[in-house]
């Protein structure tokens, strides 16, 4: 009886990159994915909203601490050095609050964490642990460094090759049947091999195909509809695989301890919004030269500016080197800046879903870190933060874009209407405390 009540309290985690629950509630109700339609039939689905920016790399930082980043300190993709114009890229080292197989360590616990988001490079953990996108090479992504061997002679992958995808799409689709493929392999892997408590695995080629075949997979007449719903159809096989593994090893038939999610939705694409080319013609941001290269060629008649997707930031005197605008002015500058971006439109229509200011968004000790300012797109709308850009409006290749409030989550445990990602950890710890 011992053994059966420890073999039952244990939880797995099935991410999927930038599911949709639009789309996921469409493709379940037209039989395209018969698995996640008979799992979810039986606990909650929930669409679910994340932090902003709405991107991986603040998204799954803040589901696996179950904080915003205001406490665990990353905010996006790339970050201004202090006192500079440089940007840095966070990685698992800039986290600042513990992870759930952190604090599931301290209760004697062990994890398994497969193709995570924002964990590279690879630590030590109570478990194994192999990092996901941003990961640069497999040799500093896997942890204990005995499981590298094995991976390498299965050609894992942790990714991709975005760069040829983006202009080759049956590459792209190769290429992510093949990377899942393995994925799948390896899954098995650590399931066989590893004694666990928590099994986490991420599949981020969902969000790859929709950000290069959102069109194909949406579009029933397109060329390649059929391949990427063949895909989709993998994806689903493979969860499928993961709640018949829960079940045979847990016994659990309720699935109580069984979870899927995303860490933003997506939606196609019609624009790319260039929103420091739109300040500038504001008269909101200067630049020394035009077209600039760099941040640095800001102008001290700056008054802000935006770092990729959408965040932006008051040029504050003291805080940047040639930062002109005095703190005291600067409720004054952001109330400017937010008034414009207001107004920014397409074809009559307002592009701005949503702004958060900064003391709405985070909370904590790293707060102040954040940006001033987050404007949330309409769908459809894909703002960004390049500096080189010399129109506001253009398209440069991709077909689908993320959305901050059509994420999904689905537990068996209650869990509100429209939950927050930073919810989530709560639910698992609980399950498993």
């Amino acid at each position: 009886m011992a053994i059966f009540s420890r073999k039952k309290n244990k939880a797995v985690v099935v991410g999927l990159d930038g599911v949709p629950h639009k789309l996921l509630v469409d493709f379940m109700a037209r039989g395209i994915l018969p698995n996640l339609a008979r799992i979810t039939a039986r606990g909650n689905l929930r669409r679910m909203e994340v932090t902003v920016p709405e991107i991986s790399a603040v998204s799954w930082p803040s589901f696996m601490t179950g904080v915003d980043p205001g406490e665990h300190g990353i905010f996006g993709f790339t970050e201004v050095v202090p006192g500079s114009y440089q940007q840095t890229f966070p990685n698992y080292g800039s986290l600042k609050a513990p992870t759930i197989w952190d604090r599931l360590e301290k209760q004697g616990k062990r994890s398994v964490v497969i193709n995570q988001p924002g964990t590279y490079p690879a630590r030590r953990l109570s478990g194994a642990l192999v990092s996901g996108f941003v990961a640069i090479e497999l040799v500093r992504a896997v942890f204990p460094a005995k499981y590298i061997g094995p991976l390498r002679r299965m050609n894992y992958e942790i990714d991709i090759d975005t760069t040829r995808a983006r202009q080759n799409h049956a590459f792209a689709l190769q290429d992510l049947d093949r990377t899942l493929a393995v994925q799948r392999q390896a899954t098995a892997m650590f399931w066989e091999q590893e004694e666990w408590d928590y099994f986490e695995v991420v599949v981020t080629g969902t969000d790859r195909l929709h950000h290069y075949l959102w069109h194909a997979l949406t579009d029933e007449s397109h060329e390649l509809h059929a391949r990427t719903i063949k895909y989709y159809q993998a994806v689903d096989e493979f969860v499928g695989e993961m709640a018949e593994r829960y079940v045979k090893t847990t016994r659990d038939e309720s699935l109580s301890g069984f979870f899927l999610l995303s860490d933003h939705g997506f939606c196609g694409i019609e624009q790319e919004v260039a929103l420091n080319r739109y300040l500038v013609e504001r008269g909101l941001l200067k630049f020394e030269t035009d077209p600039p290269t760099d941040l640095a060629e800001i102008s001290p008649a700056a008054k802000a500016f935006v770092l990729d997707p959408n965040r932006v930031y008051v040029h504050l005197k003291g805080k940047y080197p040639k930062g002109g605008v005095d703190p005291a002015d600067a409720p004054r500058v952001l109330d400017d800046v937010q008034a414009a971006l207001a107004e920014l439109e397409y074809s009559g229509r307002k592009l701005v879903r949503r702004f958060f200011r900064r003391e709405e968004a985070y909370h904590g000790p790293y707060a102040a870190n954040g940006p001033d300012l987050v404007a949330v797109s309409i769908d459809g709308f894909d703002f960004k933060g390049a500096v080189d850009r010399t129109e506001i409006f253009g398209r440069f290749g991709l077909s689908g874009m993320h959305n901050q409030n059509d994420a999904f989550l689905w537990t068996t445990r209650p869990v509100d209407d429209v939950p927050q990602i930073t919810q989530v950890a709560g639910l698992i710890l609980d399950h498993l405390e």
